[in-house]
């Protein structure tokens, strides 16, 4: 059996997963990511009984009970650069043995819940409604730097036909959400195509001093099927897929940049879409 080398499988002093800070016991099957830190909070409050609370850096833990399940929920800081981590060490901690530093012989699926705030391209979606992600675009390059990954669907396949900006095309990577999940959020009043960005200013076509690659990008992602636009999901369902986990995304739209609208009251549409979201996956 071969054993992962220390500067593999980084660990810290007390045997816990390096970021994470977690042991394996310290996690439900059932977990929710949030982006901000301070927003695990906002969702443990509505837990019956907290029984974790660990952070480290930007990653923040609490684990409870709710309506008699046990659920966790955290957070990952900002881009797919910190997801990376997030899933690698979340499968590290039920699907590797880390006394003993190898893999174990039974596999064990997470079931993952994005829970956050995204912005649509798409003029006829509504802010302050929940979108969830049927397929994704990375525009980021993650996924081209694990061997076994590939996916290709209707969505794919005309989106890469139809891509003009060719010095960003080999960075595309596409994936979708865990169909058999979907039914938690069959109810959802928008189910869309999202695009993950890697970074807030020119890849979502904003322009301070710098100017971006073209002040159109947004209409012509839209053009070709994106309804949304965030920075967590492609890395979430493309690393979910390789690692044999389920995850599903929803979002509160609180931008549309086609209409130039913003949610008036986001922070009441924060806590509209997490009592949704805890309503729908506990039951």
């Amino acid at each position: 059996m071969n054993k992962l080398a220390a500067s593999e499988l980084v660990l810290n002093g007390d045997g816990s997963i390096y970021h994470l800070n977690l042991h394996p016991e310290d996690l439900a099957e059932k977990i929710i990511l949030v982006g901000d830190p301070d927003r695990v909070s906002k969702v443990s409050c509505y837990f019956d009984k907290i029984e974790i609370k660990k952070n480290k850096r930007e990653f923040y833990t609490h684990t409870g009970v709710l309506r008699g399940e046990r659920i966790t929920v955290m957070s990952t800081g900002i881009g797919t650069e910190n997801i990376d981590i997030v899933m690698n060490e979340l499968d590290a901690l039920v699907n590797i043995d880390l006394k003993q530093k190898t893999l174990k012989p039974t596999h064990t699926s997470l079931q993952l819940f994005r829970l956050g705030t995204c912005g649509s391209v798409n003029p006829e979606v509504e802010v302050d409604n929940i979108l969830v992600s049927q397929n994704v675009v990375g525009l980021d390059g993650l996924l081209h730097f694990y061997e076994d990954y590939h996916f290709e669907n209707e969505f794919s396949r005309n989106f890469l036909a139809q891509f003009p900006y060719q010095k960003i095309k080999p960075l595309l990577y596409f994936s979708d959400w865990a169909s058999d999940i979907s039914h938690y959020y069959a109810d959802a009043k928008y189910i869309g195509n999202t695009a993950t960005f890697p970074g807030f200013y020119a890849p979502q076509g904003r322009q301070l001093r710098l100017k971006a690659l073209d002040d159109q990008f947004l209409e012509k992602l839209n053009k070709l099927g994106i309804t949304n636009f965030e920075m967590e999901t492609s890395a979430i369902y493309g690393l979910s897929k390789l690692l044999g986990h389920k995850a599903i995304t929803a979002n509160c739209i609180i931008a549309n940049r086609r209409r130039g609208e913003f949610s008036t009251d986001h922070q009441a549409s924060e806590k509209m879409t997490i009592q949704w979201v805890l309503d729908r996956i506990i039951k």
